[in-house]
C-alpha cells in the first residue's frame, strides 16, 4: 500500500493521464499525492542570437501555475491530500534528477509518470525522461502510456 505518491506532470495529454491515474490510486489507497512540475530551461535555445530565455521560462511558469490550480482543485474535489510543487531544471539538475529528488524529499513510495512511447530515432534524439527515471530510481515507477484511456473507433 502506498502512502505518498509523486506524479510528474508537464501539461501534455500524456501527463494528464498519468495525473488522473495517480489521483485514482491515491484516492483508493488514502495516499497523499504530490504533482511535480519542472520548468525546463533548455540550454540549446540560449545560444540563439537575439533569443530572450525569460520569455520561454515565463510561459512555463504560467503553465505551471495554471496546472497547479487545476490539479489542486481536482485533488480537493476527490478528497485527496496534496499540493503541486514546482522545480526548475538547470545544467546541473536535469528533469529526471529533479523528479527523483522531489520524490525523495516528499518521502514518496511511488512515482507515477506518463510515457510518450517514442521509438527509434526519435527516442535516440529526444531521450526519455521516464526511462531515465525508471533506470535511476530506487522507488517503484508506474508508467502510464500515452495511449492509456484513449478510445479506438470501431
Amino acid at each position: 500500500m502506498y502512502k505518498r505518491i509523486l506524479v510528474a506532470v508537464d501539461g501534455s495529454d500524456t501527463s494528464r493521464r498519468a495525473f488522473d491515474a495517480a489521483l485514482e490510486l491515491a484516492k483508493a489507497m488514502g495516499a497523499k499525492l504530490q504533482p511535480y512540475y519542472v520548468v525546463e530551461n533548455t540550454p540549446m535555445y540560449f545560444d540563439a542570437p537575439g533569443y530572450d530565455p525569460s520569455i520561454l521560462r515565463n510561459q512555463m511558469i504560467a503553465q505551471g501555475n495554471e496546472l497547479a490550480e487545476q490539479m489542486n482543485k481536482a485533488m480537493q474535489e476527490r478528497g485527496v491530500e496534496g499540493e503541486m510543487v514546482t522545480g526548475e531544471a538547470s545544467s546541473l539538475d536535469d528533469v529526471p534528477t529533479l523528479v527523483l529528488n522531489a520524490a525523495k524529499t516528499a518521502n514518496a513510495d511511488l512515482v507515477v509518470m506518463g510515457t510518450h512511447g517514442r521509438r527509434g530515432f526519435q527516442r535516440l534524439i529526444l531521450g526519455s525522461v521516464a526511462e531515465r527515471c525508471v533506470r535511476q530510481s530506487t522507488l517503484p515507477v508506474l508508467l502510464i502510456p500515452s495511449a492509456a484511456g484513449a478510445t479506438v473507433a470501431v
